[in-house]
Formats: C-alpha cells, sequence, structure tokens
C-alpha cells in the first residue's frame, strides 16, 4: 500500500514538473510592454493600436536622421515592439508613430511588418540620408523617388569558356561582371490562386508624391553646417525618378556609375525599397524622402558623409515636416 501511494505521489510531482515550464512560458508569450507592461491575447488586439485612430508611421534608419523630427513631434507615451522602441504621438497635426528600423534591408523589412501589424497605418513616410547616383545631384539634395527596387537582389553567374551562364536567370537589366539583377518574387491575384511573378519596381503612393512635388518649390534648404563648413552650391530637391536599395555601402565609382546606367536612380541607400515592398504588400500608402550625404564613391576625395551627413539628414526632415504640413493624410 505504501508503494502504492509513493508511486502515485512521484507521478503527481513530476506531472506538476512538467507543467510549470509550460505555463511560464506561454504567460511570457502573451505579454508586451507599453509604457508598463499589459497582459495581450493571441487572438487580441494590442492596446496601444489606440482603437480606431490611423497613424502616420514616421521612419528613419539611424539616431541621427530621426532627432530633429523627434525634437517637434509632441510624444505621448512610447512602446516597445519586437526590441524598438515606438514614439506615439502628434507631428504637424497628425497622428504619428516614429521610429528607427535599424540599418539595411532585413531591419527595415522587420520593423515596417512589425509596426503595420501592431498599430492602425494610413501611410508609411521615411526620412533619412543616401548616397548620391545621379549626376546631375549634389550633397545636400534631397530626392523622392516616384518608385524603388532592389538592385542586388542578383544571380551569381558561372564563368565558362563561353562567358557568364546564368542558367536563364536574371537577364532583365544589365550584368556588373557575374552580378545579374532580378526582380523581387511576389505573389499576387486572387487568394485562391496566387501566382508568382518577379517585380522589380514598387511605386509611392501618388497623392503623396503630388504633394512633395507642390511643396518643393517653397523650401529653401541649408547649406552650412553650425561649424561653419559649407557645400559650394544650394540644395534643391528633385521629385520623382527612381531609387535603388541594397545591403551593401556603396564607395565605389565603378559600381555607382552602374547603377546610374542600369536603373537611373537618383539615390542609392539600404532600406527604402525593403519598406516600399512591405508597404506594397499590405497596401499601405508610402513616400520616401532621401537627402544625398555622399556621392557614393564618386566624388573626388573621400566619402562626404563624416563631414555633410548630419546636413543631409536635416535637410530631409526639413522636407518631410514640410510634406506633413501640406498633406491632408490617408483617405
Amino acid at each position: 500500500m505504501r508503494f502504492v501511494m509513493r508511486t502515485r505521489i512521484a507521478a503527481l510531482v513530476v506531472a506538476l514538473a512538467l507543467l510549470v515550464p509550460l505555463g511560464c512560458a506561454s504567460a511570457q508569450s502573451t505579454t508586451v510592454q507599453v509604457g508598463e507592461p499589459q497582459p495581450v491575447g493571441a487572438s487580441q488586439r494590442p492596446a496601444y493600436r489606440g482603437g480606431d485612430v490611423r497613424r502616420v508611421v514616421v521612419i528613419s534608419a539611424v539616431p541621427a536622421e530621426l532627432e530633429q523630427l523627434l525634437g517637434v513631434a509632441s510624444i505621448e507615451h512610447t512602446a516597445e515592439i519586437a526590441g524598438r522602441t515606438h514614439h506615439i504621438g502628434r507631428l504637424e497635426g497628425h497622428p504619428v508613430v516614429l521610429l528607427l528600423s535599424g540599418v539595411s534591408m532585413v531591419n527595415a523589412a522587420a520593423a515596417t511588418q512589425a509596426v503595420i501589424d501592431h498599430f492602425e497605418v494610413g501611410g508609411i513616410v521615411f526620412s533619412g540620408i543616401a548616397g548620391g547616383v545621379n549626376p546631375n545631384l549634389s550633397v545636400g539634395d534631397v530626392a523622392v523617388p516616384a518608385q524603388w527596387g532592389q538592385h542586388q537582389e542578383m544571380v551569381f553567374a558561372r564563368a565558362t569558356e563561353g562567358g557568364w551562364d546564368r542558367e536563364g536567370r536574371g537577364g532583365e537589366f544589365e550584368n556588373f561582371g557575374m552580378m545579374f539583377p532580378r526582380g523581387q518574387l511576389v505573389r499576387g491575384g486572387a487568394p485562391e490562386a496566387q501566382e508568382r511573378r518577379r517585380q522589380f519596381w514598387f511605386p509611392t503612393d501618388e497623392r503623396m508624391l503630388a504633394v512633395a512635388r507642390e511643396v518643393a518649390a517653397d523650401i529653401t534648404l541649408e547649406r552650412c553646417l553650425p561649424s561653419g563648413d559649407c557645400l559650394q552650391h544650394q540644395p534643391r530637391i528633385v521629385v520623382g525618378g527612381n531609387g535603388v536599395s541594397g545591403p551593401t555601402f556603396v564607395n565605389n565609382a565603378e559600381f555607382r556609375e552602374w547603377i546610374w546606367r542600369v536603373f537611373e536612380a537618383d539615390a542609392v541607400d539600404m532600406e527604402t525599397a525593403a519598406i516600399g515592398q512591405i508597404a506594397a504588400i499590405n497596401q499601405v500608402p508610402f513616400l520616401a524622402f532621401r537627402s544625398l550625404s555622399d556621392l557614393a564613391g564618386g566624388g573626388a576625395g573621400a566619402n562626404e558623409i563624416r563631414l555633410f551627413g548630419r546636413l543631409a539628414a536635416d535637410n530631409s526632415a526639413a522636407v518631410l515636416l514640410e510634406f506633413l504640413r501640406e498633406w491632408r493624410g490617408p483617405r
């Protein structure tokens, strides 16, 4: 009898020991920090969605790009989501969420999808710096492209005696040596019969672009730093055209020339095309403001980003703020 009782008690202890870790794991997965920690069920909307408030999401990659915008925004509270601080409040009359994506394509895509999943998003705008590709543009200029593509979605071809063997992959654009760019593989059509297709360019929102074109004529950009270092020209704003993004910091004159020849891009950066693609997938209006901090290796001397990066970041923010003052917001 004692043996049977001890066996039952031992079995109960083992069962409880197995259940406790599972319970702890479940509790941890259903909490999220928003000011103060709040429990969130798997099927519930997080409390920080703000009901039916549709917010404009303002994204930058690094602190220097977002600093000026945070300085003039009215921040009501913050939310920690997927390792990023989301500043929730108002900016130029719009309910907004401001955040840093981090550098490069994966960070940008992850940050964009996370904010769309957790807030009612009416539009996305990006403000930051970029490398200048168009030989007709200069450091300090602000580019607002009409479409974005990922120039480093590529096939690396095999070298043969007859040339590069890409096995039928790529070929839409001129190659750079063994590297053959091609479009992203995306899904389209009705949910019950979706087909995969290649798409290189992802357009920005036409209505947002039109507002940017209207305000561009009324903005005077800065050409001098507080240190006294000045550009030799008056920066200008170019609305329309192309922009490209990839996971590489471009500081090479030959590669820069190839980007211009093949894609006719005004700017090259490491985030915008990824954000544009996520916005397109979720059918969210999107526009990006990129001020040229350097010439992507095309300048006569050292890369200009360390000297004029902050000037470029502030010029981009200035154009975005003027855009928000005039834009009536999402439909």
